[in-house]
């Protein structure tokens, strides 16, 4: 069993489209990983990371309804397997596959929950996921600022868009329960916070505070705040889509709340509602107590980074202060189980959030594209053997039942699978009986 504290790090596999969907923004292709995905997981063991935020790019993999190409995902999930790393495999990163259009296809969520069942099929040592990224932001990016798939800008076309994300998320983790039952889900999903510059952006702060939150209440079966009621209902959800969420709230009990976190996450708000990022007033630390109280779930900082400078610490900076946040947040009390540097290398073109093909490297990564580690590496490598050893000794949260990869058939590893089952069937059989009186 994995008991520590989950020090983790990502390779990114976002692929939306811009330009009306005439060009893909294929992260692994322009990072390299498809050619140096073996040297990628090799890196891992250099800075004793044992948790992977990965996936296998969606539109090459899921070929048509019911039909998927494993070629890519059988060789890297097999050699994860034999490097004994715990991904937490995101199997869906702001785009689908031409055939499927875009977030405003209301096919898309089943067929989607099809092809996660078919992948825990598949890898059935798999415990851990991050079905769909950032459905917030996927949302809003792709149907409310149109930067991306769809490219739209209206209330309707976002809240169609963020239904059927959270819809596909939930019926995911459905499908993926059925083949693996204790399977665990980190709902990895921006951390957002408002500031009103004057009075006047009072209202309209609060609106945006209100939002920020609706992918999560939807996905945990929580009822949202009586104006996002409002809001859902006039821009296209019916009664009966918004009670299929209240009525999967159980699923909550399989979930971490992972949080991500950058310094463009908190904004300023102006009295006509225009907004522009405001640093880190807050930092992760409250924004997360905010999210933590409102869900009461098991956390995980899922994501951050910040560019390398002029002056090679920058990033270094960052992620001190972010480590710092971290410690605050565990020692008031919040159940926090790991910490995310993203990503493994540098990335392209998110100094424009991908709306722009300039192929621009930002220095972001542990390792830059040459795979040369970078001075954040170096820092997130000593951070890992500084408070390696002393987080679960000195642990207020739970520990996680984690399976390592090669261990999934071993005895004890299934007998407590088949206890994790044997519970969901009397909570199953407990329920008929009240549901009959």
């Amino acid at each position: 069993m994995f008991t520590t504290f989950m020090f983790a790090t990502g390779i990114e596999n976002s692929i939306p489209t811009i330009n009306n969907g005439r060009t893909r923004i294929d992260e692994m292709e322009k990072c390299g990983h498809y050619k140096l995905w073996q040297k990628d997981f090799s890196l891992l063991a250099e800075l004793d990371i044992q948790v992977l935020r990965y996936g296998p790019p969606l539109h090459t993999t899921l070929v048509g309804p019911g039909r998927y190409d494993w070629s890519f995902a059988d060789m890297t999930f097999a050699e994860l397997k034999r490097l004994n790393v715990i991904p937490i495999v995101d199997l869906c990163h702001f785009g689908v596959p031409d055939w499927l259009g875009n977030f405003q296809n209301p096919d898309f969520p089943q067929i989607f929950a099809d092809y996660a069942k078919a992948f825990a099929i598949r890898f059935p040592w798999v415990q851990l996921y991050t079905p769909i990224n950032e459905m917030y932001v996927c949302a809003l990016f792709s149907a409310s600022y149109g930067w991306w798939n769809e490219q739209l800008r209206s209330d309707t076309a976002f809240v169609t868009a963020l239904k059927h994300l959270v819809k596909a998320n939930v019926l995911a983790m459905e499908k993926i329960l059925e083949v693996r039952p204790d399977a665990i889900f980190v709902q990895s999903e921006s951390s957002e916070y408002f500031h009103a510059e004057n009075p006047a952006a009072i209202q309209p702060a609060e609106v945006m505070n209100s939002k920020r939150f609706l992918s999560l209440d939807l996905n945990y079966g929580r009822r949202v705040d009586s104006e996002m009621y409002e809001f859902l209902m006039d821009n296209g959800m019916s009664r009966s889509e918004y009670h299929f969420f209240l009525d999967r709230s159980s699923l909550r009990h399989h979930c971490i709340m992972g949080n991500d976190y950058y310094v463009t996450n908190e904004h300023r708000v102006a009295a006509n509602g225009s907004t522009v990022a405001a640093g880190d007033i807050f930092g992760y630390d409250e924004i997360t107590r905010q999210y933590y109280d409102r869900y009461m779930l098991p956390v995980m900082h899922t994501e951050t980074n910040f560019m390398e400078g002029p002056n090679g610490d920058e990033a270094v900076n960052w992620l001190w202060k972010n480590w710092a946040n971290v410690l605050r947040v565990r020692n008031t009390g919040v159940p926090i189980m790991g910490f995310t540097w993203y990503s493994l290398t540098d990335q392209i073109d998110w100094d424009t959030a991908l709306r722009e093909e300039n192929n621009r490297v930002c220095p972001v990564g542990l390792y830059d594209l040459d795979r040369n580690i970078r001075p954040v590496g170096r820092s997130y490598k000593q951070l890992i053997a500084d408070w390696g050893d002393v987080l679960p000794a000195q642990s207020v949260c739970l520990t996680l039942p984690l399976i390592l990869p090669q261990e999934y058939q071993a005895p004890l590893p299934l007998r407590h699978q088949e206890q994790v089952l044997e519970r969901i069937c009397k909570t199953t059989k407990d329920d008929i009986h009240k549901a009959a009186g």
